[in-house]
């Protein structure tokens, strides 16, 4: 199973002081917490689009190819590329573009986008949400797998026989599409034969697991292979050097966070009850020492069988020198836990087959 890291790059929407400065100092530190995650062993980092006052990642491909000159075997995703408001060509060749420039570590998570701002800003209408990823997704699908396209739709002018270019390293690039939830969005990617990464971010996430036999049922009937089938869970958490710790450092920055969204979208609001109970065994968040993460993600990998763990830490103000030391633990502490005991199950599973 692959370990990883993703984030929104949080910024401060009313600092003391310039935006520019404030977005300058969080694109800095990104790329520091890219670096350490390569150098300690982590598989993959993720950042996800936005267009708020409250993130500094509008442009992922742009913050990646910067990480990319500066890593060497840690896989670059969106996390994700919100499809559904860009244009497919472009967002194929800012990735093939990314991809030549880290030899082959590029990755695109495609999503419907989980904010709406990017609709109006880019001129798109609300009331073809759906179609608009579905058309986009099948355009980006053909750009993937063919140098030369000729596509038509009916939001987005056709193609006819054209080249795009540059070509990627990697063939074909690593298409995911990210979902939270939605069985229809489950059983599509099933069906299209592409990897698909679940957003965790509340309740029991055993209540998730039946969405990916959905998945793996839809893919078995439109005649996918079943090796092009992957899973991830992306989820919240944090690692410190004891658990006390890592939940008194988490829980203000993500609290604040969940809150914020939570006023915009008529959620409840949360509190440290309702957030040590999701830091137990069956909640969802992944916070505490390094064996005690380490533990939980074993136990859903036993519940999910998912290929990938992507853990979201630097969620809202978390202090930079927190996030760093939390990096290295999971990769020096908690990933080899977790790699030991996969194997050994892997091996067990063997001897008894």
């Amino acid at each position: 199973m692959e370990l990883g890291l993703y984030t929104f790059a949080d910024v401060n929407p009313n600092p003391s002081r310039g935006k520019g400065e404030e977005g300058a100092e969080r694109l800095k530190h990104l790329l520091e917490e890219i670096e350490l995650a390569d150098q300690v062993g982590l598989n993959v980092f993720g950042l996800g689009e936005h267009h708020r006052p409250d993130y500094a990642a509008s442009a992922p491909a742009v913050a990646l190819a910067a990480a990319a000159v500066k890593t060497r075997n840690i896989r670059l995703t969106s996390a994700v590329t919100v499809l559904s408001s860009d244009d497919p060509v472009r967002v194929f060749q800012q990735f093939a573009t990314l991809d030549l420039l880290s030899n082959g570590r590029a990755e695109i998570m495609a999503g419907r986008g989980s904010f709406i701002e990017s609709f109006p800003l880019f001129g798109y209408n609300l009331e073809d949400y759906d179609q608009l990823f579905e058309e986009k997704l099948d355009l980006l699908v053909a750009l993937r797998d063919n140098e030369t396209v000729s596509w038509s739709g009916e939001l987005r002018a056709p193609i006819n026989g054209r080249g795009v270019y540059p070509r990627p390293l990697q063939d074909p690039l690593p298409l995911w599409i990210a979902v939270g939830g939605t069985p229809q969005s489950v059983a599509r990617a099933g069906a299209m034969g592409l990897p698909v990464a679940l957003a965790i971010i509340g309740g029991e996430p055993r209540r998730f697991a039946p969405l990916f036999d959905l998945y793996r049922e839809a893919a078995r009937r439109a005649g996918q292979e079943a090796s092009k089938l992957k899973t991830s869970i992306n989820v919240h958490g944090f690692i410190a050097d004891t658990t006390d710790v890592a939940a008194d450092q988490f829980y203000g920055p993500q609290a604040e966070v969940m809150n914020r969204i939570g006023r915009e979208r008529g959620w409840g609001p949360t509190n440290r009850a309702h957030f040590d109970i999701s830091r137990g065994p069956n909640g969802a968040l992944f916070v505490g020492e390094p064996e005690l993460v380490a533990e939980k993600i074993i136990a859903h990998h036993r519940l999910f069988n998912n290929d990938r763990f992507l853990l979201q830490m630097a969620i809202g103000l978390m202090p930079h020198d927190q996030i760093m030391r939390g990096i290295e633990l999971y990769g020096t502490k908690v990933a080899p836990i977790v790699r030991k005991a996969l194997t050994e199950s892997d091996e067990e599973a063997k001897a008894t087959a």
